[in-house]
């Protein structure tokens, strides 16, 4: 798998812009290495987008102060150290559950929130809807209902 540049501007601030770069070196030296191949690797190719995109609708005033709530819950399950796949534990691969509470919590506040708005932030490839569609549609069949049930109900 190609790995991908690394968008040149992203708006973060210096906290958050370290560990977005240090999340994206381990999980591209994961994917070139091969040590995270196939569907796996795709979509932990996502991930640093997703938090970027994250933060990015934290901050518009367009989104509701409950729907930030949820966004900066989302953006805190990928800081703490301590969830139901620990990156220190198993590396690159535990962004996998961080990425679908996020695409739970991107999901849910599409209700009120315009489309158009996730789009607009969105820096990754292709459509952010489809993306997270192709994300859930994975989750449901791949991830154990019971680790699924955890993450939709902590949305």
């Amino acid at each position: 798998m190609q790995v991908e540049q690394i968008p040149t501007e992203l708006s973060l601030p210096p906290v958050h812009r370290r560990f977005y770069d240090r999340m994206r070196r381990r999980i591209e030296h994961a994917v070139e290495k091969k040590k995270v191949v196939g569907k796996a690797a795709e979509f932990l190719m996502l991930v640093p987008d997703i938090f970027v995109l994250l933060w990015r609708l934290t901050i518009d005033r367009r989104v509701k102060a409950k729907n930030k709530a949820l966004l900066g819950g989302a953006v805190l399950y990928f800081v703490i150290p301590f969830d139901l796949l620990p990156e220190a534990l198993v590396g690159p691969i535990g962004y996998l559950d961080d990425l679908i509470f996020a695409v739970y919590v991107l999901n849910k506040i599409l209700g009120t929130t315009d489309p158009a708005v996730l789009r607009e932030h969105w820096s990754g490839r292709g459509d952010v809807l489809e993306t997270m569609q192709r994300v859930l549609h994975e989750a449901d069949t791949v991830v154990d209902s019971k680790v699924m049930a955890k993450l939709k109900k902590m949305v």
